[in-house]
């Protein structure tokens, strides 16, 4: 039987484990706990900046921007990590039967035996339907575990509430937060490689430039 997982990700696009978790991979694979990424979609409906010509093209610059960003976080070179890649239509998520994507969760906690799982809130953070799907799946998965056999949940947590009065409903101030600074450079090493989520990069500096060096989450009672 494999080493189970320090920390699982589950997340529906390309770039959504690098802004508010590239510095707790780090850490912990530093430690010596592996780690593992499931992808739930290529990210092929996105924004192409004029980088590629069609959904297909995008899909494949975006596998290459991930596996650069794996490299610099350290997750590829790993023993024991993973990264998990699914094919589930971009931007379309919340079409899809969500009993298919709550087994998806549910098999990798179960076969990856993670002591945390990392996903995003209720809001989906700034309301995206496949964010939010994501967190339905997730959320289902984890509630129909015994209650023993549960990891910790964890959801990505601005300490900012957001904007819109109907995210803002919704939102969950961070209870956890992890000082990451050392990690400063490589982060932004690893953020840039996803050089087709340039617009991206920049709206979350400017909206959240301190969660650069510090990663904030908001842990999930039993």
């Amino acid at each position: 039987m494999t080493q189970p997982l320090k920390l699982l990700l589950i997340v529906p696009h390309p770039d959504d484990e690098v802004y508010g978790a590239a510095g707790t991979l780090m850490d912990l694979l530093e430690g010596g706990h592996p780690c593992g990424l499931v992808t739930l979609t290529r990210g092929e409906a996105g924004r192409t900046l004029g980088l590629a010509e069609g959904p297909e093209e995008l899909a494949r610059m975006r596998a290459a921007e991930l596996r650069a960003c794996l490299d610099e976080i350290g997750l590829t070179t790993h023993p024991g990590s993973v990264h998990e890649q699914h094919t589930f239509p971009d931007k379309e998520l919340q079409d899809q039967p969500l009993e298919a994507l709550v087994e998806v969760a549910r098999e990798a906690m179960t076969r990856l035996r993670p002591g945390t799982v990392l996903t995003f809130p209720p809001n989906g953070s700034n309301g995206h339907p496949d964010h939010v799907t994501t967190h339905r799946a997730v959320k289902a998965a984890w509630d129909a575990l015994p209650p023993g056999e549960r990891p910790r949940l964890w959801y990505y947590a601005s300490p900012t509430p957001p904007d819109r009065e109907d995210l803002r409903a919704a939102w969950l101030a961070p209870n956890l937060r992890r000082d990451v600074t050392r990690h400063v450079t490589r982060k932004l090493r690893a953020i840039g490689c996803h050089r087709s989520q340039a617009l991206s990069t920049v709206d979350f500096i400017r909206k959240f430039p301190e969660r650069i060096t510090e990663e904030t989450f908001y842990e999930v009672s039993e």
